[in-house]
């Protein structure tokens, strides 16, 4: 008599419907966690960038205050010079005020050239490591389905052309 027929043998045991479902569930997790470690990223990234710009805009505001006094030493210098010239005086104060104008203006224009390097390196406060990351994942995940064929690093052969298979 004949013998009942059996089931191919394989050597990879099916996997439990429990086990997908595991599996599922872990790369939901760890893409959550991924995420959340991306947008962790961008806030340090911008916090840091926001750091830099504030400031760069505090060394500008103490420029703009040289350049201010500066222009009030200046002015009083100015007036000095038109009282030094009307008849009858004979001191040269003004001098003193010119010569604190200049300093003034000179760390002015110090201070203007740090802030706008600063300025220059915060700006625009864009989260350029976490883009370059996502980037990175994005590229990694849709060149998976590719992937997906492979068993152990080797393609499944492609059935030849005309055959059924």
């Amino acid at each position: 008599m004949s013998e009942p027929l059996q089931p191919p043998r394989t050597d990879r045991p099916a996997d439990p419907p429990h086990n997908i479902a595991r599996a599922i569930s872990e790369v939901s997790d760890r893409a959550t966690l991924l995420v959340r470690e991306e947008i962790e990223l961008a806030k340090t990234e911008l916090s840091e960038k926001m750091t830099k710009l504030v400031k760069g805009a505090v060394v500008g505001i103490a420029a703009g205050v040289f350049l201010v006094m500066a222009l009030i030493f200046a002015l009083v210098g100015c007036a000095w010079l038109l009282y030094y010239y009307l008849p009858g005086n004979e001191f040269t104060y003004f001098w003193g005020f010119f010569a604190m104008a200049v300093i003034l203006v000179l760390l002015g224009v110090i201070a203007g050239f740090i802030a706008a390097r600063a300025v220059k390196r915060s700006a625009p406060p864009m989260p350029n490591m976490a883009i370059e990351e996502a980037r990175k994942i994005r590229e990694a995940v849709s060149a998976a389905p590719e992937t997906i064929g492979t068993v152990a690093g080797q393609p499944h052969a492609a059935p030849a052309p005309g055959s059924k298979g």
